[in-house]
């Protein structure tokens, strides 16, 4: 599958994956800042996300076999390779199965453990909203309030909206695939799967998807990883306090 992105800057590969909902416009801010010291910021829409083609199959496999495409596509080796939540797990996956690859590795707030399915609501509130055919943005998030109740969470997947025609909005996700694959979102990755590169898991100080009984698998298939906490932050640690997020991922890299 060839992936949408959007490339800043040059220098060193820099690749950055969003999570499950997200798209590469997410990190637009952070990938600008990354681009004006001194790397090429490849913002990737991963399958069924964003701009990326729609497929019915969706697995972490599929979604690292993409990313190992995308590089042979744009010759890209010794990559520094970053993704959050949904997108650390494809990062992971990505360096344990293809040595060489990536040089370091950077995962935000997710472990390499199982997740039990936790996105029920927001899925029913995004369905119920492409199928209510608003034309106004504003008409969008009132909608959507009955469902999601916490603003930034809603502003958040309000950026799928785009304008189908001049009058309808709809969403750029593949929400059936979405819907229908979304027990795959919480799988752990393979025992078996291991990198030995530097690596850093970053934290949310007030995110529960990492705990502390997780470092010890974490120290296992990553024995080279650094954990480090982000104070004043939950899971979108990098939008929650950017300068912080920013100043740990640029001393790492």
């Amino acid at each position: 599958m060839e992936l949408h992105s959007v490339i800043l800057g040059e220098g060193k590969p820099f690749l950055v994956l969003h999570g499950f909902l997200g798209m590469s416009d997410n990190w637009k801010t952070l990938g600008k800042q990354f681009a004006k010291d001194g790397f090429e910021v490849h913002l990737i829409d991963q399958r069924n996300h964003g701009k990326s083609p729609h497929s019915d199959e969706f697995s972490y496999q599929l979604m690292a076999e993409d990313i190992k495409h995308y590089c042979d596509s744009h010759n890209l080796t010794d990559i520094i390779l970053l993704g959050h939540s949904m997108g650390g797990k494809t990062a992971m996956l990505t360096a344990c199965e293809n040595e060489g690859l990536v040089e370091r590795l950077i995962v935000v707030d997710i472990a390499p453990k199982y997740y039990a399915p936790h996105h029920q609501q927001i899925l029913k509130g995004l369905t119920a909203l492409d199928e209510a055919k608003l034309t106004s943005r504003g008409d969008a998030e009132n909608f959507l309030k009955e469902y999601i109740p916490e603003t930034g969470v809603r502003l958040f997947l309000l950026k799928n909206l785009y304008w189908k025609t001049k009058e309808q909005l709809s969403l750029k996700l593949n929400l059936n695939a979405l819907k229908a694959n979304v027990e795959n979102i919480g799988e752990a990755l393979p025992e078996e799967a291991n990198y030995d590169g530097p690596t850093i898991f970053i934290m949310g100080e007030n995110s529960d998807y990492i705990t502390a009984e997780d470092h010890s698998t974490i120290k296992e298939q990553f024995p080279n990883a650094e954990i480090r906490e982000i104070k004043n932050a939950g899971h979108w640690v990098h939008a929650e306090n950017m300068k912080d997020f920013y100043d740990t991922v640029i001393r790492f890299v």
